[in-house]
């Protein structure tokens, strides 16, 4: 018999003799077929066992191999280790075998898709990759570094220098200090903008190149790669915006800011060379505003880009010339030789400028004025210079307009004494040390007064009394004028209320308005709640303006004048002749009252012109239905020529100074208001030191 057994290839044969089969009995042949039956049991128990330890882990390490082989071991999963023999350890040991094989695969695998990577950046950045060996001296060029240095892709090029011929001979230096630099460990990093020559062989493009050395344990630098970047189109527009914002829009001058900067490297060299000798020159045009508001902004720009054209012809290419904005121009004479070049310069600058122009069919005639002031070793900012500048030209316009002043010393301390003022007065401000003098008006035809007008002083703690014509351009000028105008207006008023309080309630106050105060549109909102505060009627308030305080917006001085007049206030024209003196504006200006100026009552009668020009603004003023006032006037034949020409009333020394409010309460009080005055026909006041009107 024979028997194949499971999980082998093994068969077990039994071979029994026929003799003895048969000979045997029947028990013993039942038995001896038991026992052959278990023996055959033990034999497949041994062989399958024999299998499971030896034949089989076998076969598994050869299938495995076999997939090494083929190149599939990538999924092969460990082999289970049954024992702890000689089959357990090469079970191990290929198991051992295939993980290493797994992990290189695996590197390898991450090694391809990380060159892929790296070669794709490559092609498709656009920046230049380079990769310098500096054991051998020898690079590695990216194809888009190729490219942006005219090279072609398939070009044999490994030398540094396929990249420094292709640089601009002035980058050379700075370009190899900054890789120096790094390579000594000096700067954590190489960076530096080139320029290298572009593709068309003639002009040159601006490269970034950045670069990061790689050092060994010592920190010696043995590789240093980086990367290559076009900034041209970067650079210019950053010089589009340095040129936009260095400029002036309208002119394409330099700008305030740039030319400081020049001023300022300009001083550096003054310092360092006692014998360079440059000017600044500060000028605005005359009369720009007229043109400006008279023709239109289209033509007041116009206006300023001829000039600044203009002046571009008066100086020389190493000079600077810039606009400031508005009218305001500067120019830097750097190194100009002599003060004579400068003054010569600021002639040359009028001649051009006062050359007449055609705006639209209208002729335009404009001039300057200049401030002039040498770059000298007192000067350390660029602001001190032009602030002197500004003070020199300041000089120049007082000294009657298309002119230069040149800065001295004198200027400096009245710049000085200006500053102290400047201070003293906000002082004066906070301190209450203002004070409010009133000067009557009366009537020529029976010496009634009529009105007074409140005149400001300032009771200085050092210097004493301070007459207006000392503080007020200055309180114009840094608007302090609006506050002190309104605490005129208030005190005046509160004035007017207990006078009339006392009896006098036919006395008008007479307030000066500034043109500072007019150029804002509150001032009949001011005047309306002053009036209600102090409970007074429109008619026991008039304003008085100047005809230049009017002209500064005609416009809004017209609106203004109406809704004042709209309360009931009277508004009077101050100081008439010294202005436009013009009968348009006067037909146009909402006005009750016009006051002669002082410089044509003096001299009258003798003077003849005076007295011409006098009689003619009464002549006029009646004709335009205004009352008219004389002002300064301070002997009796000039009171008695005004009243033979129709002058309505007067003001002056020859009636009174302007007094404080308690010694005026005294002559209401002693003369009535209504009481004519006696023969002498005026009446003086105590106080002879105060006030000119």
């Amino acid at each position: 018999t024979y028997q194949r057994l499971a999980l082998s290839d093994w068969v077990v044969v039994s071979l029994i003799p026929v003799d003895t089969l048969m000979a045997r009995t029947e028990t013993i042949g039942i038995m001896t077929l038991v026992v052959l039956f278990g023996a055959l049991v033990v034999v497949a128990i041994t062989a399958w066992l024999v299998s499971r330890h030896m034949v089989t882990p076998i076969r598994n390490i050869t299938h495995g191999f076999k997939r090494i082989q083929a190149g599939t071991f990538g999924s092969q999963t460990p082999l289970v280790v049954s024992a702890q023999d000689e089959i357990g350890e090469l079970t191990s040991w290929f198991n051992t075998f295939v993980e290493s094989l797994q992990a290189k695969q695996r590197a390898e695998e991450a090694l391809r898709a990380s060159e892929e990577r790296y070669s794709l950046a490559m092609r498709g950045a656009n920046d230049g990759i380079w990769d310098w060996d500096l054991q051998t001296d020898t690079v590695h060029y990216s194809p888009r570094w190729k490219a942006m240095l005219s090279y072609r892709e398939d070009a044999n090029v490994v030398s540094p220098a396929a990249w420094f011929s292709r640089m601009h001979p002035d980058d050379h230096d700075l370009v190899k200090a900054a890789i120096s630099a790094h390579l000594e460990d000096v700067t954590p990093y190489f960076e530096n903008e080139h320029r290298v020559l572009a593709p068309d062989g003639t002009t040159y493009r601006w490269m970034l190149a950045r670069g990061l050395a790689v050092r060994d344990h010592t920190g010696y630098a043995y590789r240093l790669a980086g990367s290559l970047t076009d900034m041209t189109h970067r650079k210019a527009i950053e010089a589009h915006l340095w040129h936009t914002g260095m400029h002036d829009q309208l002119t394409n001058l330099p700008n305030r800011s740039y030319f400081m900067k020049q001023v300022q490297q300009a001083l550096e060299r003054v310092q360092q060379r006692s014998d360079i000798c440059s000017a600044l020159l500060f000028l605005d045009l005359d009369r720009f505003k007229i043109v400006n508001d008279s023709l239109g902004h289209a033509y007041g720009d116009q206006l300023l880009i001829t000039t600044a054209q203009r002046l571009k012809h008066c100086v020389r290419m190493s000079d600077t010339a810039a606009r400031f904005g508005g009218d305001e121009f500067a120019i830097l004479l750097d190194d100009v030789g002599t003060l004579d070049d400068a003054t010569e310069t600021a002639n040359r600058i009028q001649a051009y400028l006062s050359a007449p122009l055609i705006l639209d069919g209208h002729t335009v005639s404009v001039s300057a004025s200049i401030g002039i002031v040498l770059l000298g070793s007192a000067y350390r900012h660029a602001d001190d210079l032009l602030r002197d500048a500004d003070t020199a030209l300041y000089q120049a316009k007082a000294n009657g307009k298309a002119q230069y002043a040149i800065f001295d010393e004198a200027m400096h301390a009245k710049t000085l004494t200006l500053l102290r003022l400047e201070a003293d007065l906000k002082h004066a401000i906070e301190h209450a040390e203002f004070r409010v003098h009133y000067q009557p008006i009366v009537a020529l035809a029976d010496g009634r007064m009529l009105a007074v007008e409140a005149l400001l002083r300032w009771e200085h703690p050092i210097r004493g009394l301070v007459y207006p014509g000392e503080f007020i351009p200055l309180a114009e000028e840094t608007g302090l004028i609006i506050t002190i105008g309104e605490w005129i207006l208030r005190t005046a008023c509160a004035q007017a209320r207990a006078w009339r309080d006392a009896g006098a309630t036919d006395l008008v106050m007479s307030v000066n308005i500034s043109a500072y105060q007019l150029k804002g549109r509150h001032l009949p909102q001011l005047i309306a709640e002053v009036l209600a505060e102090y409970q007074l009627p429109g008619q026991a308030l008039q304003v008085e303006i100047t005809e230049s305080a009017a002209m500064v917006d005609l416009e809004l001085t017209v609106e203004s004048l109406q809704s004042v007049r709209a309360l009931g206030v009277q508004v009077a024209m101050d100081d008439f002749g010294t202005g436009y003196s013009s009968l348009g504006y006067l037909q146009r200006l909402p006005i009750d009252q016009l006051k002669i100026a002082q410089s044509f009552v003096r001299g009258v009668p003798e003077n003849a012109e005076n007295a011409a020009i006098g009689s003619a603004i009464i002549a006029m003023a009646h004709i335009l239905g205004l009352v008219v006032i004389a002002e300064g006037v301070e002997t009796v034949q000039q009171s008695t020529f005004l009243q033979a020409h129709g002058c309505d009333a007067i003001q002056g020394f020859l009636v009174s100074h302007a007094l404080p409010a308690l010694a005026l309460t005294q002559q209401l009080a002693l003369n009535g208001q209504h009481r004519p005055f006696d023969d002498v026909l005026f009446w003086r006041g105590q106080d002879a030191g105060v006030g000119s009107r």
